[in-house]
């Protein structure tokens, strides 16, 4: 421990060796810290996650400097799917220690990962959009967009909340009951997914009564201290008197059937015989109606047809072009990426209604982003495979949608398959693109170095 006023190791004593500090205090202030933060090693080590952010949030409010509880936070963080936040922590946690500190290793792993803070970032707009979403009460599209989050980041306990209540709205306790699930693997005792898991499971077992025993059937009474139950008729011993019984009830049930139970029979067949003629008469009286309002229909129809004969392609052009977006939408939805770009490019957005256009450029940019994703992974898989041909031809698209897509490392690898495919000129073409658009960066030196090399075998 060291003194907060000079920097010295402090010993035993109550004040500083150094500066005379009284040292009491604050002693007692980092005994309390370090307390809640051993105590949130303990809720950590049995997955309670949440527990321990308050217990380390606690720590850090008597000590902001206890690096190991800051460094620990910002771990629970991660393993949460709150990648930022985690980020936040540990930068925090540099600042303030600038030498022999773990947040240093912690942020040079995650920076070396290129293709992980792509991910983060892709993770958060596209979390940001589904509350966008909600927001617009469009809940399928939230949905969608959760389900593409979790499918990056699966850890995220969030995430697993917020579809968890989305199917809770829809009605889909059983989905919803997975999602909480998998939230309580990453966070067993948050109380978030446990409201939302007591609601669920509330939901599912219904409303249901037991067994009751109706109180008219038993007889009770006492004898001395004692109170005896026994059911409140007994069966007859006698054979005369069963039979005779027999006899009476046959008698009664026959009389109640006759007087009873057979004009009731009659009045309903009665009445169910009126119902129907009265339905028939509706049913004629409606169709008759319907009738006259579809003859009106078709002349409406004909002369509209009759009007529009000069507009029959303009007509046709609209249709054609909300077919293709109902198609676009409907492929987005099942995630069928190629179907919904190909759809998207036969739409013709001069015909789109304000809240049509809307609609595509939702759909287009998210096709777009996930489309380029994909052929650039193709583009890198076949120059990995040695496929120069497919490397250049998908690598091509990505470059002609976006020069610096995945910070110029498309362009750079296009180039390079142009070069190993023998095209010197399209190779020299990209890599004067590499070096004027990322001057100082170690690819940039490489395409120079390829350029040189190239000039000079000419």
């Amino acid at each position: 421990m060291i003194c907060y006023n000079c920097g010295a190791s402090l010993g035993q004593s109550d004040r500083c060796p150094d500066c005379g500090a009284d040292v009491r205090i604050y002693k007692r202030i980092v005994m309390a810290s370090n307390a809640c933060y051993n105590e949130a090693l303990k809720k950590a080590r049995v997955r309670d996650l949440s527990g321990a952010i308050v217990s380390l949030k606690e720590s850090l409010r008597f000590y902001k400097m206890n690096i190991d509880a800051r460094n620990l936070l910002g771990l629970v963080y991660y393993d949460m799917g709150e990648v930022v936040m985690a980020l936040t922590e540990w930068v925090l946690s540099k600042n303030y220690q600038p030498r022999d500190n773990a947040a240093s290793r912690y942020l040079d792993e995650v920076q070396k990962n290129q293709g992980q803070l792509e991910t983060i970032n892709q993770t958060i707009k596209k979390y940001n959009q589904a509350l966008q979403y909600c927001r617009q009460d469009s809940r399928d599209l939230a949905i969608i967009q959760l389900k593409k989050v979790l499918s990056m980041n699966p850890r995220l306990v969030s995430g697993h909340q917020l579809l968890a209540l989305l199917y809770i709205q829809e009605g889909k306790y059983e989905h919803a009951k997975k999602c909480l699930r998998n939230a309580g693997r990453i966070d067993s005792n948050n109380t978030t997914t446990l409201r939302y898991l007591a609601e669920v499971n509330q939901m599912l077992r219904g409303s249901g009564s037991g067994k009751k025993q109706k109180d008219e059937e038993l007889l009770s009474y006492q004898s001395g201290n004692e109170t005896i139950i026994q059911p409140r008729y007994r069966r007859e011993s006698s054979l005369p008197g069963m039979a005779l019984n027999m006899i009476i009830g046959l008698a009664i049930g026959v009389a109640v059937t006759y007087y009873l139970v057979v004009p009731g029979v009659r009045r309903q067949e009665q009445n169910e015989a009126k119902a129907e003629v009265i339905e028939a008469n509706n049913t004629i009286s409606s169709r008759n109606q319907t009738i006259s309002e579809l003859e009106l229909q078709i002349e409406d129809l004909t002369s509209q047809v009759e009007g529009a004969k000069g507009n029959e392609e303009n007509y046709a052009s609209r249709i054609s072009t909300y077919e293709q977006l109902l198609s676009a939408y409907s492929a987005y939805a099942n995630e069928d990426i190629e179907a919904a770009g190909t759809a998207l490019g036969n739409v013709n957005t001069e015909y789109l209604s304000e809240e049509s256009k809307r609609i595509y450029d939702e759909v287009n940019t998210e096709v777009n982003a996930e489309y380029v994703t994909a052929v650039n992974k193709a583009g890198r898989d076949a120059y990995d495979a040695q496929d120069f041909e497919e490397a250049i031809k998908n690598l091509s698209i990505v470059v002609e949608m976006d020069e610096t897509y995945d910070s110029g490392f498309s362009l750079f690898y296009l180039a390079q398959a142009y070069r190993k495919n023998e095209d010197t000129e399209n190779a020299l073409l990209y890599f004067q693109k590499v070096v004027e658009l990322y001057p100082g960066t170690e690819r940039a030196a490489t395409a120079q170095n390829y350029m040189n090399s190239i000039e000079k075998d000419e």
